[in-house]
């Protein structure tokens, strides 16, 4: 038996069993997007919790920081909400 838990510990292996895990799970996720006749877009997460999803202003903001305040448009939403949003108009962006 493979002890994942111990193994991702040791920080010489952790990168590598990690980087297989999000491979792994992204490959899956495409194999059933191709049988549903569906397609899987990848996008860059960068900035996307950061950048204000009403104006593209970027908003600092520490990882404890859950609430998106935007200084420039006043929007107030969570963090991770606002992030969903700039993924999705980059994914569809993408797709032309």
């Amino acid at each position: 038996d493979l002890n994942i838990k111990d193994m991702v510990q040791n920080n010489h292996l952790a990168k590598s069993i990690m980087d297989v895990a999000w491979r792994m799970l992204i490959d899956t996720i495409k194999n059933k997007a191709e049988c549903a006749s569906s397609k899987v877009v990848l996008v860059n997460p960068a900035y996307t919790s950061q950048m204000c999803s009403r104006c593209g202003t970027i908003v600092k903001k520490e990882l404890k920081d859950r609430i998106h305040k935007c200084n420039c448009c006043n929007l107030e939403m969570d963090r991770d909400f606002n992030a969903s949003i700039n993924i999705l108009r980059l994914g569809l962006q993408s797709l032309g």
